[in-house]
């Protein structure tokens, strides 16, 4: 299988969801994956190969596929004719729903639902039509009555009928643990100067670490260095700036705390497996942040 990118999605931490839509000619992103969820409503595009975990298919004229947190997906033209895709992709936090609010007898639909998400699920022909002008009427939607709607049409999803679970394997490594008070407090650091010249020496203040001990601590509990951590912070407000303005991307960059273009390039190419330019022309179209 070819490689898979991280893909530093535009969503940031306050923001509930976000959703675009558009009609493009091709799928040209490379397979990837991202902690947040994915709904992909796609018309018009038989004959396109989609990658999901281990599971490789041709699709047909339409598609509507669920993608769990960190599973590899893709979209890629392969046999398909059509110059008019319309493309709705649905992205949400994996937190978005607090643990024990899934838990309520109510939400256990929904939680089964994002649970079997995990392997990627395929909705039926039938949930396709259905949920297509649900979906278009979604990105019209603004404020509290969208976050109601995307829970609706959640719960809805859960209870249709024929369904299908793709991959075989289950991706997810659930190891990541933000919970401990020290990680919050860095991050919430990052997050709040991540456009200044942001040191280990600082961070490690904050959370009165000694620096080599804060590096080797924040590599337990996330798996990635404090630089890693600080460049997706980073990468996140890229990517976001790059779809929601029309600011160059040396404006960008150096908005987002990178004082180096070419290094910004390179990491983003590296994360998302294509330049910032070709990031923001796939997310071209209309879009909206919940």
């Amino acid at each position: 299988m070819s490689t898979i990118y991280r893909e530093i999605t535009p969503l940031t931490q306050n923001d509930c969801f976000t959703i675009f839509s558009r009609v493009k000619q091709g799928f040209d992103f490379p397979l990837h994956n991202h902690e947040e969820f994915e709904l992909n409503f796609i018309a018009n595009a038989a004959g396109t190969k989609r990658i999901v975990g281990d599971h490789i298919e041709v699709i047909d004229d339409l598609e509507l596929v669920l993608v769990g947190s960190n599973l590899p997906h893709g979209w890629f033209t392969h046999e398909c004719k059509s110059k008019e895709i319309y493309e709705i992709t649905l992205q949400f936090h994996r937190d978005l729903f607090d643990e024990k609010f899934l838990r309520r007898n109510q939400l256990n639909f929904i939680r089964s639902l994002l649970e079997r998400a995990s392997k990627g699920i395929s909705f039926s022909r039938e949930t396709k039509e259905a949920f297509r002008p649900r979906l278009v009427q979604l990105t019209q939607k603004s404020g509290f009555d969208s976050v109601l709607e995307l829970i609706s049409i959640l719960h809805d999803l859960s209870t249709s009928r024929n369904m299908r679970t793709l991959s075989n394997s289950t991706f997810t490594s659930d190891q990541i643990n933000y919970h401990s008070r020290r990680i919050e407090k860095a991050f919430e650091y990052m997050q709040t100067y991540y456009d200044k010249n942001v040191s280990l020496a600082d961070v490690s203040k904050v959370v009165s670490m000694p620096e080599v001990s804060f590096s080797r601590f924040i590599k337990k509990c996330t798996g990635k260095t404090f630089i890693d951590s600080l460049n997706e912070i980073r990468l996140g407000h890229a990517s976001r700036m790059l779809i929601d303005t029309t600011e160059t991307i040396s404006e960008i960059s150096y908005k987002c705390g990178f004082n180096n273009l070419s290094y910004f390039n390179r990491i983003f190419r590296k994360k998302n497996g294509c330049t910032p330019s070709e990031f923001r022309q796939n997310y071209s179209g209309v879009r909206v942040f919940i």
